[in-house]
């Protein structure tokens, strides 16, 4: 367990440690400056993520790309699902990199993604040790397709807030190559830019369509009986649902406290008001799976409230250690508990490091 600890406490110190910023654009949001201690960051992560040696629940599952890869030349990717992966399977076939390649190709996309969210808020340490326990171990180290598609969200994410939204459409769609449940994120984009609410209800139906057209209407059916079937639960399902509705509900309270960018604002209510309708429709229906795997593309609320909120409590931009501290030991009660409860928590422990 200890390199998990380790890697959760070092962003940890140096978010107690750092000043928040304070620099904004002229539409009100945070530039993103990736300097040379944010790319060491993307370095470490890449590493640490990408050379895992038998960490992660679907540790052995992902052989059959690399397997199926040897047979596959790049004109061939047109014809599968998921091409996107499948691209970085033939790529560590031709060099011979095995598993390992792939894995760290995987890594330095979503650690990428990752870090350009980070450098979006005012507090991008605070938010990486906050994406520590889950996000980065569970998520990046065992749910290896979706979380790339996630990193490329978060890009999306970061364009969409600045109310870039063909970049944002752009950056999904690349998402969806990896995991085709991106898609779903994209009707976000007309309901969050519109003030029209017909306007954004049609854009978001056309991107929808757009959408399952060009990347789901093959396999719809098998995406819809995977994630739906009543037979399968997801286990731990409603802890990573509650995850998502703590921040939810503070930011529905102290948003009014909050500087935002207006389009920010909006965005994060949007999202916060699907966080809590997951939550509650884990309870009235059967799709904990489905619910889920939509879950992780909310994941970015957590970092982003928790970015903000000790705004709320304090002086705007000051450090504010005191509620920042609070974070912190949450986020670590909650990497305490995975590891030592989670159901297959077994699967990620221990943590060791090799080529593959």
């Amino acid at each position: 367990m200890l390199p998990y600890w380790i890697f959760f406490i070092l962003p940890a110190v140096i978010a107690l440690s750092s000043a928040p910023r304070i620099n904004v654009r002229a539409d009100g949001t945070i530039p993103v400056r990736i300097d040379s201690a944010w790319m060491f960051t993307i370095l470490i992560l890449t590493v640490v993520v990408g050379f895992r040696y038998e960490v992660g629940g679907d540790w052995g599952n992902y052989f059959r790309y690399l397997f199926g890869a040897m047979n596959l030349n790049f004109t061939d990717l047109v014809t599968v699902e998921d091409p996107g992966y499948w691209a970085l399977n033939i790529i560590s076939v031709r060099f011979g990199f095995g598993i390992t390649g792939v894995n760290t190709l995987s890594a330095l996309i979503f650690s990428t993604g990752l870090v350009v969210f980070c450098q979006s808020l005012p507090r991008p340490w605070v938010a990486l040790a906050c994406a520590m326990p889950y996000l980065v171990t569970v998520v990046a180290m065992g749910y290896t397709r979706q979380s790339i598609a996630l990193g490329l969200v978060m890009i999306g994410l970061v364009m969409l807030s600045r109310r870039r939204l063909v970049a944002f459409a752009v950056w999904v769609l690349l998402g969806a190559l990896f995991h085709k449940s991106a898609v779903l994120i994209i009707p976000i984009a007309g309901l969050s830019i519109s003030k029209n609410r017909w306007l954004s209800l049609g854009i978001a139906a056309g991107a929808t369509l757009v959408g399952y057209f060009v990347l789901l209407e093959d396999s719809a059916d098998q995406l819809i009986q995977t994630y739906t079937d009543a037979n399968i639960q997801s286990q731990g399902a409603l802890i990573r649902l509650s995850m998502n509705l703590v921040p939810a509900v503070l930011f529905l309270i102290y948003r009014n406290r909050l500087v935002l960018a207006p389009s920010e604002r909006k965005l994060w209510s949007l999202f916060s008001v699907i966080a809590i309708a997951t939550f509650v429709a884990f309870f009235v229906t059967n799709l904990s799976t489905a619910l889920d795997r939509m879950a992780l593309y909310i994941i970015p609320l957590q970092l982003f409230v928790f970015s903000h909120i000790p705004d709320a409590f304090r002086k705007y931009r000051s450090r504010n250690q005191n509620i920042t501290i609070w974070i912190i030991l949450y986020y670590a009660l909650a990497m305490f508990v995975w590891l030592n409860f989670a159901n297959h928590s077994s699967y990620w422990l221990p943590y060791s490091i090799g080529i593959a």
